[in-house]
């Protein structure tokens, strides 16, 4: 159902912002439906949908629907629906998500070094990163998911910010914002729940360890800057 185009009709305002309603599937059964929209909304709403949630106690999913246009990820998404009193939910499905991470680079004797890793069940060498939460901002996120992840601290590097659009299966719609981050020591303790394994390799090594072409445009770009705070 994520990204589908429902008319949902409304119940009434739950709160401001947030609505109940439903809308009907293939073969007109109704499913239960939260709105959320910016503007106000009257009796029904043609919209998207950019979550499937199940509550706990129930096996029966809903959906979170908003306009066309209006982006929500799981962390907002979840704190206005945490205003509905009896509402706790099991699971979310998003069709917006959003993760923030570094290229992280130290310096040493031999020269710069770029760390990568490996995600818990990945196959491809990238960076660290992760998901935001309520009320992050995105150097706050990378910050954190590195120091999660690695614990490492850095220092990030002002003037870097790569986006990455891409959509990694079905119709999940994934940014991620990279920065660029300075280490200032090369002792890494992986969090076995999140890497898997990780190397520091110079930048020629990292553009052969790397195959997305996101990722080789992000050193691209990062190699010009660590240049220039030589």
């Amino acid at each position: 159902m994520l990204s589908k185009k429902v008319k949902v009709n409304l119940f009434g305002e739950l709160l401001q912002g947030l609505y109940s309603g439903y809308c009907s599937d293939e073969k007109n059964r109704n499913i239960k439906a939260y709105v959320i929209s910016k503007k106000p909304v009257n009796y029904y709403l043609n919209g998207q949908v950019i979550a499937v949630i199940t509550p706990e106690g129930s096996d029966e999913e809903r959906l979170v629907v908003a306009p066309e246009r209006e982006i929500y990820y799981e962390p907002e998404i979840l704190n206005i629906l945490s205003a509905i009193g009896n509402l706790k939910v099991k699971s979310i499905n998003c069709l917006y998500e959003k993760s923030c991470g570094a290229l992280i680079f130290y310096r040493n004797k031999q020269g710069v070094r770029i760390l990568l890793v490996k995600n818990h069940n990945g196959r491809y060498w990238s960076f660290p990163k992760g998901h935001m939460e309520l009320n992050e901002t995105e150097e706050e996120t990378a910050v954190r998911e590195i120091k999660e992840e690695t614990n490492l601290d850095v220092k990030i590097i002002d003037g870097f910010r790569e986006v990455s659009d891409y959509c990694p299966f079905g119709n999940i719609k994934k940014r991620v914002v990279f920065f660029l981050a300075q280490a200032f020591t090369d002792e890494v303790v992986d969090q076995p729940e999140e890497i898997d394994s990780h190397i520091w390799v110079d930048i020629q090594q990292a553009r052969k360890n790397c195959t997305y072409e996101n990722d080789l445009r992000v050193i691209d770009k990062a190699e010009l800057l660590i240049n220039q705070s030589k």
